[in-house]
């Protein structure tokens, strides 16, 4: 009981902050700094990764991509830069998911330790500020509404699973998730999709349920990929920052993993549009 009440004290908290600071964009961009930082911190723990480099390239890839067109004058040379910070996240986020369909461990090597926390982490921050500013004015309910779908998959993945699931999802590197708790979650949030497009008047429903789709998938490998990274530090969680659900990767690892192919599918809506 003691375990519950420090679970939900400490998950209110983490989401009070996220809702106390989205609809002001200057503190949304000054938490994830912070999220950033500690995540970063967590991340590098794991792949012990020591030294202050790739926190020097988190603030400068964050600083510039989260203010330039807060402060410049001018987006010349914005979007051409998103772009390509883009599609080497995406390349990189792709070779992650291939090393998680094989037996071997999650390369170690430092220039490959280096690219991933700028291009698996560090950027996944930039994404996520990137996907509350996508439509001017600022507005983030579709931020709002990729955080809810992560937190509907993940809790009906874990109900579903817990009371129904027999299938091993991947034994080897989470033993409790299962393909039933997988199906189960995707199933949740294509039924949320619904409620979102209906209530946040961003996306319409078509847009909504094939965004619930890629959070789903991509929300559930991210969460397999940091338990892979975990399994290979023999570590439960990724730190203990927040009480009775470990760090606060354990807490993002979906939406990072997802924000990008999140980001993509809004840039893709809006030039066919």
């Amino acid at each position: 009981m003691k375990e519950l009440i420090t679970r939900s004290l400490s998950g209110v908290l983490y989401i009070s902050l996220f809702l106390l600071c989205l609809y002001s964009q200057h503190a949304l961009i000054a938490l994830f700094f912070f999220y950033g930082l500690i995540s970063l911190a967590e991340f590098n723990k794991l792949i012990q990764l020591k030294g202050i480099t790739s926190y020097i390239i988190f603030v400068i890839l964050y600083l510039v991509f989260a203010y330039w067109q807060l402060f410049l004058s001018t987006d010349d040379g914005f979007s051409e830069a998103i772009q390509i910070l883009h599609v080497i996240t995406i390349f990189v986020q792709l070779f992650l998911i291939r090393d998680l369909f094989t037996e071997k461990t999650l390369p170690r090597f430092i220039t490959r330790r280096y690219i991933n926390t700028t291009f698996y982490l560090s950027s996944a921050f930039i994404f996520i500020i990137l996907i509350a500013d996508f439509y001017k004015p600022y507005n983030p309910n579709i931020l709002l509404g990729s955080f809810i779908l992560i937190w509907v998959n993940d809790t009906f993945a874990y109900l579903i699973g817990k009371n129904f699931g027999k299938q091993k999802l991947f034994p080897t590197i989470s033993p409790k998730k299962t393909v039933e708790g997988f199906l189960g979650g995707l199933f949740f949030v294509c039924i949320s999709s619904y409620f979102i497009a209906k209530f946040t008047h961003t996306l319409d429903f078509n847009n909504w349920l094939i965004l619930s789709i890629i959070i789903s998938v991509f929300g559930t490998l991210g969460d397999l990929i940091e338990s892979k990274y975990k399994r290979q530090a023999n570590v439960k969680d990724s730190g203990v920052i927040m009480p009775g659900h470990g760090g606060l990767l354990d807490r993002l690892d979906s939406i990072l993993f997802a924000a990008p192919f999140i980001y993509l599918f809004l840039r893709i809506t809006h030039y066919v549009s």
